[in-house]
């Protein structure tokens, strides 16, 4: 079997990796539209290294972001490195409308941090579970474990719709890997549903 060669670029991401002395792990999905789950997010760094993982991949990620992050001059750059502004200020149905985006895309692999936040969150929101669950699409595990300093993507998984089953293959990949600030590192759990 023949390995596909690495692009200029790739090449370079991963110099870069190794420069800083993190390593890249994984595949890129064959599919042309999934979820990306990215844990443990307890830094700012966590979109460097997400950013040269996808270089060094050769991956186009996708990631949603407050709409203040793209005004100005670096709007158009957030753009181009992937961003998509959503606006949190306003009330609207922000899961079904990104399924839905998901949906009639050709190709879009989305990035989402279930933690929500680079501080401590007792409970991992599920908007990435029902974005791929909408959409109908794959949600691949992405990384950044800076213990071992190794950023990825791991293994994939078809949401079925029962959630807390879902959520134990999810829970056994995550164990173990550190976030650049452990403290802000919640558990890995969702939030019990209200009868």
């Amino acid at each position: 079997m023949l390995l596909k060669k690495l692009t200029l670029t790739q090449r370079l991401a991963r110099a870069w990796l190794r420069l800083w002395g993190w390593r890249v792990e994984g595949r890129v999905p064959k599919m042309t539209r999934y979820v990306v789950v990215g844990a443990p997010h307890t830094s700012n760094w966590d979109f460097v290294w997400m950013l040269l993982a996808m270089l060094a991949l050769g991956v186009r990620l996708n990631w949603v972001g407050k709409d203040e992050l793209f005004l100005g001059p670096v709007g158009g750059l957030m753009k181009r490195l992937g961003g998509i502004p959503v606006n949190r200020r306003s009330h609207n149905n922000f899961v079904a409308q990104v399924a839905e985006t998901i949906r009639h895309s050709e190709k879009l692999a989305l990035v989402i941090t279930p933690e929500g936040t680079r501080g401590r969150s007792p409970y991992w929101k599920t908007g990435f579970y029902y974005i791929a669950l909408g959409a109908g699409v794959p949600i691949v595990l992405g990384f950044m474990d800076y213990r071992r300093q190794v950023v990825g993507l791991g293994p994939t998984l078809m949401p079925t719709g029962d959630i807390e089953a879902d959520m134990k293959p999810i829970r056994e990949f995550y164990a173990g890997m550190v976030g650049k600030f452990p403290r802000n590192q919640g558990e890995i759990k969702i939030r019990p549903r209200t009868p």
